[in-house]
């Protein structure tokens, strides 16, 4: 069961939108470094469908939500992405500590982030990060009612100083 500990609404983590970001517990990656072990722990409350809608509701005016870890469960991550997709008008984030997965249903999600932090190599604003953070977008047919394919854009340059 995917667990929160706290939730902040910020203009930094999904460029151009206001996120909520939802900080979710039992991180089993444990990044050196990290400016949040506290979400190592499996702690916190549960993140269910009626939770959810709460911290939306709470949050008016957002136009993101940005789900922040879950890799320790990624098809309950992918469950809450999708009922997030079917329910809301929002833009979807989600940041994970891993690499990319492959089987990752990009139809769920507007933005991911990529990769464990590396103190040496920095975060998304340092140009020698090694996280990258990808826009999702959609290719569709002519008639605009099949989807052909979707793909990743590397955005990581849009929170770096240019």
């Amino acid at each position: 069961m995917l667990k929160y500990s706290e939730t902040q609404v910020t203009c930094l983590e999904i460029p151009e939108q206001v996120s909520l970001c939802i900080n979710l517990t039992g991180c089993q990656i444990h990044c050196e470094g990290c400016h949040s072990p506290h979400l190592w722990e499996d702690i916190g409350t549960p993140l269910t469908k009626e939770e959810l809608e709460a911290l939306i509701k709470k949050n008016e005016g957002i136009t993101a939500v940005c789900l922040m870890g879950g890799d320790s469960n990624v098809t309950e991550l992918w469950a809450v992405a999708k009922y997030l997709r079917e329910n809301t008008s929002l833009k979807i984030g989600w940041y994970s500590g891993k690499r990319f997965l492959k089987d990752t249903p990009l139809e769920y999600f507007d933005y991911i982030k990529t990769g464990p932090y590396k103190k040496d190599l920095g975060g998304l604003d340092s140009v020698t990060t090694n996280q990258r953070f990808y826009e999702v977008h959609t290719k569709y047919s002519i008639d605009n009612e099949t989807v052909l394919y979707r793909y990743l854009e590397d955005v990581t340059y849009k929170f770096q100083k240019q």
